[in-house]
C-alpha cells in the first residue's frame, strides 16, 4: 500500500483477493466487504468514521425589537381576558343570574358601570360568535404588534364608547355587545396594509378575510335588534384614529 495517497486495495477476508477499497462486495467471491461505500477524508484516504450528526438548529423566542413592528413572543393576555369575560357574561345572561344588571336599559344614570358589563354581554349566539371571533383574531394580532394597552384602549373606546354614543342618541335603547370594539380592532390592524396598498407596496395580511369578518360584524344590526349602527360607526372611527398614529410610529 502507498503511504502518501489513498489505499490501492484491500484484502477480501473470504477469498484473499486484492480488491478496490471503493466497492462493497468482492467481485471474485461475492463476499460482503462493508454495508456502504466508504467515505474519503481530506487526504483521500478511506475513512471508516461515521460523520457526526449535527444537532437541529434551535429557534429561540422572538426578542423585543428583533423584527421591526413585531413585539417579542408573548401570550395575548388582554385579548384572552376580553373573550373569557364575554363568555362568562353570556353564561350569566343565559342563566338569568343578574341579567338585568349586565346590560343598559335606557339611560344608565348612576349605573354607568353597566356600559362596561354590557360590552361583554350578548343575547344572540350568532352575534356573540362573529364579534368574539373578530376580537380574538385581530386583538391577538394587534397585541403581538403593539402590546395589550392598545387592545384595551380599542375595546374601551370602540366597544364601551360605542354603546355610550348610542344610548346618548337613543335613550330608550337596550345596549349590549361589543361590535364597535371588534370593528375598531379590525380597522386598526388593517391600517398598515391599507397604507402599503395605497403606495403600491406589498400587502402582508389577508385584507379580504379581514374585510369579510368586519362586514359580518357591521351587519349584525340586521340580525339582532340590540346591535347598533352607531356603535359600529364609533368603532370604525376609533380603529382608524388609533391605527393611523400607530402605523406612523412603526414606520419611523
Amino acid at each position: 500500500m502507498s503511504t502518501g495517497g489513498p489505499d490501492l486495495f484491500v484484502i477480501c477476508k473470504s477469498c484473499g483477493s486484492e480488491v478496490s477499497p471503493y466497492i462493497t462486495e468482492c467481485p471474485y467471491c461475492g463476499n460482503r466487504l462493508r454495508k456502504r461505500a466508504p467515505k474519503l477524508d481530506r487526504d483521500q484516504r478511506v475513512s471508516e468514521r461515521k460523520p457526526r450528526r449535527q444537532p437541529p438548529p434551535l429557534l429561540t423566542r422572538l426578542r423585543r425589537d428583533e423584527i421591526p413592528g413585531i413585539r417579542g413572543d408573548t401570550r395575548p393576555y388582554a385579548t384572552i381576558a376580553i373573550v373569557l369575560a364575554s363568555l362568562v357574561a353570556c353564561v350569566l345572561w343565559r342563566t338569568s343570574l343578574g341579567s338585568e344588571d349586565l346590560i343598559v336599559l335606557g339611560r344608565p344614570g348612576s349605573g354607568w358601570w353597566r356600559l362596561f358589563t354590557a360590552a361583554f354581554t350578548y343575547d344572540n349566539v350568532g352575534y356573540a360568535f362573529v364579534t368574539l371571533l373578530t376580537i380574538a383574531v385581530f386583538g391577538w394580532l394587534l397585541e403581538r404588534r403593539h402590546g395589550p394597552l392598545v387592545v384595551l384602549a380599542l375595546f374601551l373606546i370602540g366597544g364601551v364608547g360605542g354603546l355610550a354614543a348610542n344610548v346618548a342618541l337613543h335613550p330608550e335603547a337596550i345596549e349590549l355587545g361589543a361590535s364597535g370594539a371588534a370593528l375598531a380592532m379590525a380597522c386598526a390592524w388593517a391600517v398598515p396594509d391599507l397604507r402599503n396598498l395605497r403606495r403600491g407596496g406589498d400587502v402582508e395580511g389577508d385584507l379580504i378575510g379581514a374585510a369579510a369578518l368586519a362586514l359580518a360584524v357591521a351587519l349584525m344590526p340586521l340580525a339582532d335588534v340590540n346591535a347598533s349602527w352607531i356603535a359600529d360607526a364609533v368603532g370604525v372611527l376609533a380603529g382608524f384614529a388609533i391605527g393611523v398614529p400607530l402605523a406612523l410610529l412603526t414606520d419611523r
